[in-house]
């Protein structure tokens, strides 16, 4: 499970510099891709492949369901951290994303996110003031 909240910074390269307590469940793999809100979603390649089978599952008959698998698989880069416990961030999700050198790195349950720093705060500027009340949406 990933938790928490990181203020890493993205080297000159696209390199991220993964949080320790992150770097284990990542160690095997992981997979990353364009997520909802304009943010880098990246998993472990075990997550990725239940998330993927999922999409399977879902009928292809279903125009949306095309356009959305088109979209997620295209945009998805495996990679394997280094000893120093980087990664790349390839420069087609960083742009996605609007990732400069200041990030945020949330941990997301099954899943890390990256976020450009400033959307990140405006994300939580418009999300927190209604978290409370989501509670009973999302788990009623």
């Amino acid at each position: 499970m990933f938790l928490g909240t990181h203020t890493p910074k993205l080297d000159e390269k696209g390199r991220l510099i993964l949080p320790a307590k992150f770097r284990e469940p990542l160690s095997e793999g992981l997979v990353m891709t364009k997520g909802q809100e304009r943010c880098v979603v990246i998993w472990p390649t075990e997550q990725f492949d239940e998330y993927a089978e999922s999409l399977r599952r879902r009928s292809q008959n279903n125009e949306k369901v095309r356009a959305y698998t088109r979209v997620f698989f295209s945009s998805a880069f495996d990679d394997s951290a280094d000893k120093q416990g980087r990664i790349t961030i390839p420069a087609p999700l960083r742009e996605w994303a609007g990732l400069d050198r200041e990030l945020v790195v949330v941990g997301a349950d099954t899943r890390v996110e990256v976020w450009a720093t400033v959307a990140w705060n405006q994300y939580l500027e418009a999300q927190e003031p209604g978290f409370a009340a989501l509670d009973e949406d999302v788990m009623p």
